[in-house]
């Protein structure tokens, strides 16, 4: 059962071709699942009650999510009998309200907020998608990326599979549901098996909730408890944001079944090896969460200060870029000693600068999201921090605004490595040729953006702010990639 959401203008959302001139990685996607143990015998009232409530805690957990995705967003819930499903182009808060929350009642839910890394950006490919299956309905909600969806997709329309998008999430949910009849297992162990690439996905029936991580753990997944419902999410910070307890990382390779019974867990490969994208703790998740045991935001701090003893500016203030620059500023003041203050005030109400076609819109849009505190920076040599820089337009404009501020001097220090090669893993990267860090040195980099000087933290001092552990996907700074084989059987049909 789907509930339309008649409302949208898909005119709208042709905006979102013009991606490729934002001068940020977009964010890939964020999944969020809840299982409540709704036909326990010690189930309180209270409990039996929150089994009305899944689909607004979806909401909730969703809304913690939004920096994932915000292209567009949905939430399918299962009563036991039948899937209900809600989805809608924009922003959580915008799809959804409390008259459609309130027609979503079961025990179960999945939801997903998304930007599309595969497949274009229109309501037909939002999530959750359903398909029907000889066992009944089954649901999908997906982060990552599939690197051989294409291929697989092929060899499925050669056996008579219809496809109704252009995901590549519908790929792997067709490799599941056309197996059900042998146990929903062995069809997840063998679609799971079949595929290559990053994944973090729930997946919903009519009476479980499963999650699974890709063998590398490149895309994050966690599993909580609030009192008598278990959830899986994206992060930590969803988790907080409906009172739930973490209770442990799924590992990579790890399927998770929740039902009536409880947990269950079984593993996909024999030997995986852990690599999980270095750029969710660079920029994609929240500062407050938690990624594999790692707090984002102390990492970010961290690396301001080993951004600082690699390169010992001389500045009088120094100023993050809002908002994944600011902690690794505040690490850099502390590190060096240099004050670190506001330098620019963000407006709350400006969306975000990729959906305007005109590069020259664009970069004049820059001006309203963000504008410089000039009192501040006024006869100052200023030092901006920022996570990263993809094509330098953004950094450019930033420069000449701490300039026309009256800014004396501006550097410019970036709290990762020079990004030189694309990711294939579920981020939206440009072309090779696109990415001014691979076809420009720095020095080049530096008078293109017009700053006095510019500094990236090596590849040694971004491990060193992530405690030094060697569970990291660094492919998009040294264009080495994980790669992971299986021990199974594949039955594709």
């Amino acid at each position: 059962m789907m509930i339309n959401d008649e409302s949208t203008d898909l005119n709208t959302y042709k905006e979102f071709y013009s991606e490729r001139f934002s001068d940020k990685f977009k964010e890939e996607c964020g999944v969020f699942g809840i299982y409540s143990l709704h036909n326990k015998g010690e189930c309180e009232a209270e409990e039996k009650q929150a089994v009305k409530k899944v689909g607004t805690m979806t909401y909730y957990g969703l809304m913690a999510l939004q920096h994932r995705g915000e292209e567009s967003c949905g939430i399918t819930v299962s009563n036991g009998q039948d899937l209900v499903s809600y989805k809608g182009m924009g922003l959580v808060s915008d799809v959804f309200n409390e008259a459609i929350l309130k027609k979503f009642s079961g025990f179960a839910s999945i939801g997903h907020v998304r930007y599309s890394t595969t497949g274009k950006p229109t309501i037909e490919n939002a999530q959750p998608l359903v398909v029907d299956s000889k066992v009944g309905k089954i649901a999908i909600a997906h982060n990552g990326n599939l690197v051989n969806a294409n291929i697989l997709k092929e060899l499925m329309e050669d056996a008579g599979v219809i496809f109704q998008t252009d995901s590549d999430s519908e790929v792997l949910l067709n490799l599941i549901s056309r197996n059900l009849s042998k146990g929903l297992e062995k069809a997840i162990l063998d679609g799971i098996s079949a595929v290559k690439g990053s994944f973090a996905i729930v997946l919903l029936t009519k009476d479980k909730l499963i999650a699974a991580r890709d063998p590398n753990g490149i895309r994050p997944l966690v599993l909580g408890k609030l009192r008598n419902s278990y959830i899986v999410c994206s992060e930590t910070c969803a988790l907080d944001a409906i009172g739930a307890q973490f209770i442990r990382n799924i590992a990579p390779a790890e399927i998770v079944i929740i039902d009536e019974n409880g947990v269950n867990s079984i593993t996909v490969y024999e030997k995986t090896k852990q690599m999980i994208c270095a750029f969710e703790y660079i920029y994609f998740a929240r500062p407050d969460s938690y990624i594999d045991g790692i707090s984002v935001y102390l990492s970010r701090v961290e690396a301001g200060k080993q951004l600082y003893n690699e390169h010992k500016i001389q500045a009088d203030i120094v100023i993050g870029i809002p908002d994944s620059g600011i902690a690794a500023a505040i690490g850099y003041s502390i590190a060096s000693g240099i004050p670190n203050d506001v330098g620019f005030i963000k407006s709350k109400y400006v969306g975000r600068t990729f959906i305007n076609p005109s590069a020259h819109i664009r970069e004049e849009k820059v001006s309203v999201k963000m504008n410089p505190l000039k009192v501040n920076v006024e006869g100052k040599r200023v030092l901006l921090i920022d996570d990263s820089i993809v094509r330098g337009t953004t950094s450019k404009k930033l420069v000449e605004m701490m300039r026309n501020a009256g800014a004396k001097e501006v550097h410019m220090a970036i709290a990762s490595p020079v990004v030189k090669f694309p990711c294939y893993f579920g981020i939206d990267t440009p072309l090779r040729s696109e990415l001014i860090g691979s076809t420009k040195d720095i020095e080049t980099i530096k008078k293109e953006i017009g700053a006095d000087s510019l500094s990236y933290l090596s590849i040694d001092g971004l491990i060193k702010s992530l405690e030094n552990k060697d569970i990291y996907c660094l492919g998009c700074f040294e264009g080495i990639y994980p790669q992971a084989t299986t021990t199974n059987d594949i039955t594709l049909f």
